[in-house]
């Protein structure tokens, strides 16, 4: 009888333990964050296989065919571009630019990063990101524009 508390006491910690693994990991997707080398010194970045727009910010997004959610991405920064015309869109297959990829350090799909007019990374998303926050975190970058 006490083997068969050990193993259900077992159980119920594993399945306690990836729940909370679970859960920590999706509250991050879809989250913009700063990455760290804006917020203290700049670190330059070789962005030259990503097109960026030298006129206003470029949102880049990184997918594959096999990628469901990436086909959700594409359409939410879509939509977000055609409301904001200074914005460009940059969408990146990594099955076709392995290079660019591991440049920018994209570990799982899809991932979004926002460039400035100065090709500097401000922002960087991995999951789906919400429209309104890729608005939200656009808005200070197009207010800079002349």
């Amino acid at each position: 009888m006490s083997s068969v508390v050990l193993a259900a006491t077992a159980v119920i910690g594993a399945i306690t333990g990836t729940s909370v693994i679970g859960v920590a990991i999706n509250r991050r997707s879809g989250v913009l964050r700063v990455p760290k080398s804006t917020t203290s010194t700049v670190v330059l970045q070789d962005t030259s296989e990503l097109a960026l727009s030298k006129t206003g910010p470029t949102v880049v997004h990184f997918s594959a065919a096999w990628c469901g959610p990436c086909a959700t991405v594409r359409r939410v920064v879509d939509q977000v571009c055609a409301d904001l015309s200074d914005v460009a869109h940059v969408e990146i297959d990594i099955d076709a630019s392995p290079v660019a990829a591991k440049r920018m350090s994209v570990l799982s799909l899809p991932t979004t990063l926002i460039f400035d007019a100065d090709g500097r990374q401000r922002y960087r998303t991995a999951g789906v990101p919400q429209a309104a926050d890729l608005r939200a975190a656009l808005a200070p970058l197009l207010a800079h524009l002349p």
